[in-house]
């Protein structure tokens, strides 16, 4: 083989394991020869005749062998003139250092490195179906079945405490009890790097990769974590394309749409975004409310004495509105309280126990915020309701924006007023009487405000 070849062969590498691979471990290369189907390299120091030969003899080799070239094994020699220190297996700067055969993890090995452990309390049964999550769980229902491949991979999204996590170990318990034969991994993609990092501290990459190759079904969860770690997206990317070419099912979660997270790499996104990719859109009020009831039942088997007013969880379900786990554990602590003191659970114990937590979920809701929203609604703009127009197609949207802000903000009347053209407070009362009245005799006007009031606190 010429160096001229060589040269060829470089420019394929570097398509294929990227420029920071390619620049720290194969640019420093320097072929020596091709004799008896062994091809020799010169590499700068141990290390790296050792890391490269782990991590990709196989994709030279098999470039080599595809540009016509006959060989069954690499070495590598050390530079005469590197600074390398004397060792066992570096006594002659001229030793070949053979690429060592890819033996398959032992099975006590593959057990100790296999999935995260999977919380029994999150499975499909436990998982309360809204409007803003009924999407994500019909794709992960299809995906448990466990059949050909439709999607892949899938890429649940969204906000923290949504029912990501959930959904990921519902998926890994549903495939595990109907298709046991299956080898499904689950895990972090902090995990994920851990035993990366590992695999190249202890030279397995061999074993890490055999590993991730061999499974059936990968979910890994929080997959931002790996954004800006380049040598983990590498790895992460190659795993990725390996599995897919094997129609395996791939499951991801992160706190965002792929293209947002920053710092991941473009092909990375790429592959993300090729399947389908579900947002899990924030609770409404009746979710929340369906999630505090199914918890209320799972309470009732350990207190069974305990007894709840009515309108406590409709209370909670529209005060605590970003997070279902804050609300969850909420719901934990009243009960263990009234379990305590021997209280039922009214409303005054409510506040009493959950003042940090209700203070903490109040949500500042502007003026300005609700007048756009209303503008929005209505289809009008927002100078037509702070102006002097009296119009019905104006003054009834005024009116309710005034509604809302009396409901929905601490502000003043007189604040009020001043923030819709300088109005007196006479006008904002007058306003808010009017909503309402028209609530209780015009369904329209109802669902219109209920409308506008879930829009500003999702």
């Amino acid at each position: 083989m010429t160096q001229e070849k060589w040269g060829l062969l470089r420019n394929k590498l570097l398509k294929a394991i990227g420029q920071n691979n390619f620049t720290t471990w194969i640019e420093p290369l320097e072929f020596q020869e091709l004799k008896d189907g062994v091809a020799v390299f010169s590499a700068p120091t141990n290390f790296m005749g050792n890391y490269v030969s782990q991590n990709f003899a196989d994709l030279i080799l098999y470039e080599l062998n595809i540009a016509g070239e006959t060989v069954q094994r690499l070495s590598f020699r050390t530079a005469a003139n590197s600074p390398v220190r004397p060792s066992d297996t570096a006594e002659k700067p001229d030793m070949l250092r053979a690429v060592p055969p890819v033996h398959a993890p032992a099975q006590g090995q593959m057990e100790s490195l296999q999935a995260a452990p999977l919380d029994a309390r999150f499975t499909f049964d436990s998982f309360v179906v809204g409007k803003p999550n009924e999407l994500a769980h019909a794709a992960a229902r299809r995906v448990s079945e466990g059949g050909p491949v439709t999607f892949n991979p899938l890429v649940l999204y969204g906000g923290v405490g949504l029912g990501k996590t959930h959904l990921m170990h519902a998926i890994a318990w549903e495939l595990k009890t109907k298709h046991p034969e299956l080898n499904v991994l689950y895990l972090s993609a902090e995990q994920f790097m851990y035993r990366f990092v590992q695999a190249l501290r202890e030279r397995r990459m061999m074993d890490f990769k055999h590993l991730f190759r061999s499974v059936d079904v990968l979910m890994v969860d929080d997959v931002q974590f790996i954004a800006g770690k380049d040598s983990t997206q590498e790895e992460f990317f190659h795993t990725f394309n390996a599995l897919v070419d094997q129609n395996k099912q791939i499951i991801i979660s992160a706190d965002r749409a792929p293209g947002e997270i920053k710092d991941l790499e473009d092909r990375v996104k790429s592959r993300l975004q090729c399947g389908l990719v579900v947002d899990l859109h924030p609770t409404d009020y009746e979710l929340r409310l369906g999630i505090l009831q199914n918890k209320v039942q799972q309470y009732s088997k350990t207190y069974p004495d305990l007894v709840i007013a009515d309108g406590v969880l409709e209370f909670l379900a529209h005060r605590i509105s970003t997070n279902v786990r804050v609300l969850e554990g909420a719901l934990t602590r009243l009960f263990a309280f009234a379990s305590l003191v021997g209280r039922e659970i009214d409303m005054e114990l409510t506040q009493d126990c959950l003042a940090d937590v209700l203070r903490a979920s109040e949500r500042k809701i502007t003026v300005e915020e609700i007048q756009r929203k209303v503008s929005e609604y209505y289809n009008i703009r927002i100078s037509d309701i702070v102006g002097p127009k009296r119009l019905r197609s104006y003054a009834r949207p005024r009116q309710v924006a005034m509604y809302l802000c009396k409901q929905l903000t601490s502000r003043s009347l007189p604040e009020i007023g001043r923030r819709f053209g300088g109005r007196d407070h006479t006008t904002v009362m007058h306003g808010v009487k009017r909503i309402e009245e028209l609530k209780l005799t015009d369904g329209q006007i109802a669902e219109d405000v209920e409308m506008l009031r879930r829009a500003l606190e999702a």
